[in-house]
């Protein structure tokens, strides 16, 4: 069954390369119960592991079923310990977060094992050791021997054609020790080929072939060979998709695990990332909010809209000496076939007083259609009609502050309102977006009567245009200008595009979003680095029990896929409840800030989400891949 020829087993440590198997040439037939002794030293472990391909020799040939597999990959030695070998160790090298029956059935899992019958097979081998009452017991719920014993059932899980014994009694009271070298009797004449490592001489009699080494040779090799039929329990296994998924939710239980164990340290590890997270999502949504109360200030101009001012520009100091717009102007510009309306407009301020209330304010003129045009809403009454226009009627549309100031929930329709002195009735309230704590007083009336009954001056400074829809605004700019260009002879006006500024402004909060998202994100990438020191420490805090599951059977891909998901899961996690503390601090802001708004959108939420388990993937992946490329005997071996 078993053939070493001339194998050979150095170690290199600096420049100092020792010889720890020098040239080892032996057969085992199956079914033969051989063991191995030696003093401390001697190679006999060294020895063991290569023949149950947990290490390979330095040189030499390892035949098994006629097979050579000295040259194999480390997935087809993974492949081989899961089908023919058993291992039980001196210290048990069970799982200390699960129970009996999980730390058994462990082996199905990357064996293909449907969960049902490994669990079934797993309670069906803890009964016939003895331990049928201890099946939901955690190793730290056991005694040495009780624990040995489940490590015994582990190792037959797969079949167990080879067990491999480390010292199976070498940390147990002498009655446990009886009692393990028992089971393996009975073990053997069922069949099992079992190879027993120890310096007990008295265990080893127990064999029925002895081979002692010293100094790295076979010096003694004596006994009968005694053989048994082995039976294989034939075992019905999944396919590909069955196998990953099994060992996909292993490693997702493991993770899960490792991170309820470690409850703090994984907590401070998905800190920098719930920052992170947290960050990103409220600079986005106070960004949206900021960008849409700068655009309601932009509606406020008129959306669509393109204003004429006189002047060489904002801020002319000449602009008043400049001869006003007419009607006519703003006529002809009506007559254009792009202009959906145009109305000339302006505003003053003075006091508003009504019967002993008095407060200052501003007013704004227009025309019929000037409301719509920026976006203010009547609430209560109506707008204003040609005919208020054409008669100049003393009519005023009051703002929602307005009414709250004088006439409080009381309906202010047709009560009479005086603004520098002139009564006015009031027709209408409207509500208008106020910008931060913008909650000035301001009232509408027409231009006519603004112009007539309030300045009395006639001029016009300002017209409103209000283009059509699906019309280029840059071009109907273009075309106004050449139409004022030439009814006034010169260029001594200026026009405000409602669009352009709207442009700019989307423009320039978005840069702003971008750069602030990106510092923010860097937060992430900070957390990130955490999760990974966090990673490589859990590594090698978990050596020994990489060192074990491959020892079963479990290949590099499956401890790559458990520590990659286990990072994976705490960024989402930290993810999740950085989402969530986002969306508090967001809900706290606009009920005690109304002036800051934030406004949280969906696609800054997965895109958090997104990052964050790329982080986990991308930080992850370094620690998770050391992990899979761990030797499996160093991992075992090391404390």
């Amino acid at each position: 069954m078993i053939k070493l020829t001339n194998i050979t087993k150095s170690f290199t440590n600096g420049e100092t390369k020792t010889q720890i198997l020098k040239g080892i040439s032996l057969e085992i037939q199956r079914g033969e119960f051989v063991a191995i002794i030696g003093q401390s030293g001697s190679g006999k472990s060294t020895l063991m592991n290569i023949l149950g391909c947990l290490d390979t020799a330095s040189g030499g040939r390892y035949e098994l079923d006629g097979q050579n597999i000295s040259k194999c990959t480390a997935d087809e030695l993974s492949n081989l310990r899961l089908r023919k070998f058993g291992f039980i160790f001196q210290r048990y090298n069970l799982l200390a977060e699960s129970d009996a029956t999980a730390n058994v059935a462990l082996p199905g899992i990357y064996a293909g094992l449907d969960k049902e019958e490994r669990d079934k097979r797993a309670q069906k081998l803890l009964d016939e050791l003895g331990l049928g009452d201890k099946k939901s017991n955690k190793p730290s719920q056991l005694s040495g021997g009780q624990q040995q014993r489940v490590s015994i059932a582990r190792a037959l899980m797969n079949g167990g054609e080879i067990l491999l014994c480390d010292e199976p009694t070498g940390a147990l009271d002498s009655a446990s020790g009886v009692m393990v070298m028992e089971i393996l009797e009975r073990l053997h004449k069922a069949g099992h080929t079992i190879i027993l490592v120890t310096h007990d001489k008295e265990i080893a009699a127990r064999a029925s072939r002895i081979i002692e080494i010293k100094d790295g040779n076979i010096v003694r090799d004596s006994g009968e060979v005694t053989q048994a039929a082995f039976r294989q329990t034939p075992q019905k296994t999944k396919g590909k998709f069955g196998r990953f998924k099994d060992r996909f939710f292993e490693c997702f239980k493991m993770s899960l695990r490792s991170i309820r164990a470690h409850k703090l340290r994984s907590f401070l590890t998905m800190l920098g990332i719930i920052i992170g997270i947290m960050s990103v999502i409220c600079v986005v949504a106070l960004a949206n909010g900021t960008q849409e109360q700068i655009l309601a200030q932009i509606n406020k101009i008129g959306t669509n809209t393109i204003t004429l001012h006189l002047g060489k520009g904002q801020g002319d100091r000449n602009a008043h000496r400049i001869k006003s717009y007419s009607i006519s102007d703003s006529d002809v510009l009506n007559q254009l076939e792009f202009v959906e309306s145009a109305t000339p407009r302006f505003s003053t301020s003075g006091t508003y007083v009504y019967k002993n209330l008095s407060f200052t304010g501003n007013v704004q003129t227009g025309s019929e259609t000037s409301l719509s045009i920026t976006g203010v809403k009547i609430t209560e009454g109506r707008d204003f009609v040609k005919d208020d226009v054409t008669y100049s009627k003393s009519v005023i549309i009051i703002d929602q502050f307005t009414k709250k100031a004088f006439f409080g929930e009381a309906s202010p329709i047709g009560e009479v309102i005086l603004f520098n002195r002139r009564p006015f009735t009031v027709v209408g309230v409207a509500y208008r977006e106020a910008f931060g704590a913008d909650e000035n007083l301001q009232c509408y009336m027409p231009y006519t009567t603004g112009m007539y009954k309030l300045t009395g001056s006639g001029e016009i400074r300002t017209i409103v245009v209000k283009i059509k829809d699906g019309v280029n605004s840059q071009v109907a700019e273009s075309g106004l200008s050449e139409v004022m260009k030439l009814r006034r002879g010169t260029v001594d006006f200026w026009m405000r595009n409602s669009d352009t500024v709207k442009q700019t402004a989307e423009s320039a909060t978005a840069s702003m979003k971008l750069l602030i998202v990106g510092i923010a994100f860097i937060a992430l990438v900070v957390g990130g680095i955490g999760v990974m020191n966090i990673m490589l420490v859990s590594v090698i805090e978990r050596t020994k029990e990489i060192g074990l599951r491959m020892a079963i059977g479990a290949l590099g891909s499956d401890i790559l896929m458990q520590f990659l998901i286990e990072a994976v899961v705490l960024c989402a996690i930290g993810g999740v409840i950085g989402v969530g503390l986002a969306f508090g601090l967001g809900a706290l802001i606009n009920s005690l800030v109304p002036s800051l708004k934030m406004i949280f959108s969906t696609s800054s939420v997965f895109l958090a989400l997104g990052f964050s388990s790329v982080v986990g993937i991308v930080f992850g992946y370094m620690p998770a891949r050391n992990a899979s490329r761990l030797n499996p005997i160093d991992a075992l071996l090391r404390e």
